[in-house]
């Protein structure tokens, strides 16, 4: 794999730099985990707040007696703590990235030294 006398350079693999930039999203996904739950939270709460009202007009509408939303609306605490997007499934993505490149690259280190 190494063309003619020239030193094999780590830095000039592929696989290298997928390693290398699937480790650094694992690590910013470590780091934006806190603020996301605060904000996701805050976008699906919007949501099922709209998916409520848009319920309640075709409700109305379809000429049926009105709810009051308000006593519906669920205290912050009693609401389910699995998010609509979770971000396990960026990091799971990463982490296989991380683990195809990581293999990749040994296995070509190895095939370099032989």
């Amino acid at each position: 794999m190494n063309p003619g006398n020239q030193p094999y350079r780590l830095a000039d693999s592929p696989w290298f730099w997928a390693l290398v930039f699937s480790l650094m999203a694992l690590v910013g996904l470590g780091l934006i985990a806190p603020k996301f739950d605060v904000r996701q939270r805050q976008i699906e709460g919007r949501y099922l707040g709209r998916q409520k009202a848009a319920e309640e007009r075709a409700r109305r509408s379809a000429g049926l007696e009105p709810t009051d939303l308000a006593e519906e609306a669920r205290e912050r605490g009693d609401m389910a703590p699995r998010r609509l997007v979770p971000l396990w499934t960026l990091a799971v993505a990463a982490g296989a990235a991380a683990a195809g490149s990581g293999v990749m690259l040994r296995r070509e280190c190895l095939a370099v030294r032989r």
